[in-house]
């Protein structure tokens, strides 16, 4: 009897990882401060002419997705091919928030894999990024065309969290207080 008590605590530790595996679900866990709240004021350069500034109010007028990456995120990389086919889908416009990262990384890694933002800003010290509560790359943010946060997503973004999350949120508005967004960039 004693020889099977490694083997039953084994089983009931892998019972109760699979249990609180099974609790988790694809939409972030974490709860955000921020939804339904303004996006944080900024100011920053452009990753790919840092002589260029943008500010949150560039941003604004229509909705677009906010999506922090770096290029020594693994996660990042996996994420990348689902940024690039919600961008070609031409439904939401992509914003990238390069996070702490080398400026000739983030660049490269672009060459590499393919660019697929409307426009990426470059957070070096990771301030903003810190005022948007990020905890870590790869991160996303749903921003309606007001500066309103409808939805945050940490972690990689999948075809299902876009169809599940994202898209409902804009075909239905969803803006706390907000005006109808419009859906589709021209």
């Amino acid at each position: 009897m004693v020889r099977f008590v490694p083997f039953l605590v084994i089983v009931l530790l892998g019972i109760l990882l699979a249990v609180g595996l099974g609790r988790s679900s694809t939409k972030s866990d974490i709860p955000s401060p921020l939804i339904g709240k303004s996006i944080p004021e900024f100011t920053l350069p452009l990753l790919t002419d840092e002589s260029v500034q943008l500010d949150r109010e560039q941003l604004l007028g229509q909705p677009f997705l906010l999506n922090v990456w770096a290029s020594w995120c693994v996660t990042c990389r996996y994420e990348h091919p689902v940024i690039e086919e919600l961008s070609a889908s031409g439904k939401l416009r992509v914003v990238g928030l390069n996070y702490r990262d080398a400026r000739e990384d983030a660049l490269r890694w672009l060459d590499q894999f393919g660019n697929p933002y409307d426009v990426i800003i470059a957070d070096r010290d990771g301030r903003v990024s810190i005022d948007f509560g990020v905890y870590a790359a790869p991160e996303s943010f749903l921003v309606d065309a007001n500066g309103t946060i409808l939805f945050k997503q940490i972690g990689a973004l999948t075809p299902e969290i876009i169809e599940a999350e994202i898209l409902p949120r804009l075909a239905q508005g969803n803006q706390p207080g907000g005006e109808q967004p419009g859906g589709k960039q021209p």
